[in-house]
């Protein structure tokens, strides 16, 4: 594991040399992927400026809603794990669009470490600093708008099972496109599969209760992004859901395990590609 720490931090440093030579190309992106996130966050200002709260409803009656703070919190907050792995595991998107299709993935094999380990190390995208501020800056923000009887009822003590349950949260974005680009080993070309899966996570940017029974499936259980978003944070907010924080740490595991099964299956199967 030291070897492994100590090699990231050298293809990190290798990285930032890199991306110093072109420092607007940096610059653009990052402010790139904000102005993103502003998009979005300005129309959910606009849905909020119409309506008091977003509610839960069964047959007219009003189970549960959340205030505009508690949702840009929610918000906010799913974009701590996703930036993480956008940041550290990004090149995963590579092997599925054009590294295996390419033949760029034979150079990998010829290294003396686990390829999967090498296409996580290779590239850091300092342009994920874009999610990491905004997400920050939302919840911040959210927690300086609450009413005070909402900030009061937060429970410090709650912190601690949430940056616990962080890791795990970043391991199932990985997992997905670990196991969605070793696809790429049987088709040459996965990268759709991989876009198709990774944008679901949209919907965990908001409330899971709101979407009807199979949206709440498919992302707390099939392609949990729930269990990375709304669930430690309403759990953080309300101290609601606590069963999510154990599930999520058993989930990652069990993705964890699934994707690598994937992968060296993908990775036995393997053929050189190329022109």
């Amino acid at each position: 594991m030291r070897r492994i720490l100590k090699l990231h931090s050298i293809f990190i440093k290798q990285d930032l040399k890199k991306i110093m030579e072109y420092k607007v190309d940096f610059l653009l992106g990052a402010v790139g992927f904000v102005l993103t996130q502003a998009v979005q966050i300005l129309c959910l200002g606009f849905i909020f400026a119409a309506i008091p709260a977003l509610c839960y409803t069964v047959n007219g009656e009003v189970l549960d809603s959340w205030t505009f703070e508690e949702v840009l919190f929610i918000y906010g907050f799913s974009l701590i794990p996703k930036g993480i792995d956008h940041l550290l595991y990004d090149n995963l998107w590579g092997l599925g669009y054009w590294i295996v299709d390419k033949g760029d993935f034979d150079k990998y094999l010829t290294r003396p470490l686990s390829p999967w380990i090498y296409i996580l190390c290779e590239k850091f995208c300092v342009d994920a600093f874009g999610d990491l501020i905004v997400g920050i800056a939302l919840i911040v923000y959210s927690l300086c708008t609450m009413p005070a009887d909402t900030l009061m009822a937060i429970n410090p003590w709650r912190i601690i099972p949430i940056l616990i349950v962080i890791p795990f949260a970043v391991s199932i974005f990985t997992s997905i496109k670990t196991g969605t680009a070793a696809i790429s080993f049987w088709t040459k070309r996965s990268g759709h599969i991989t876009h198709m899966c990774y944008m679901t996570n949209e919907f965990a940017k908001y409330p899971a209760k709101i979407y009807n029974g199979f949206v709440k499936t498919l992302i707390t259980y099939i392609l949990p992004f729930a269990l990375t978003a709304y669930y430690p944070a309403i759990y953080l907010l309300r101290g609601e859901e606590l069963w999510s924080i154990p599930v999520t740490v058993l989930v990652a595991a069990v993705f964890f395990v699934i994707s690598q099964i994937v992968w060296r299956r993908g990775l036995r199967a393997y053929e050189s590609a190329g022109s």
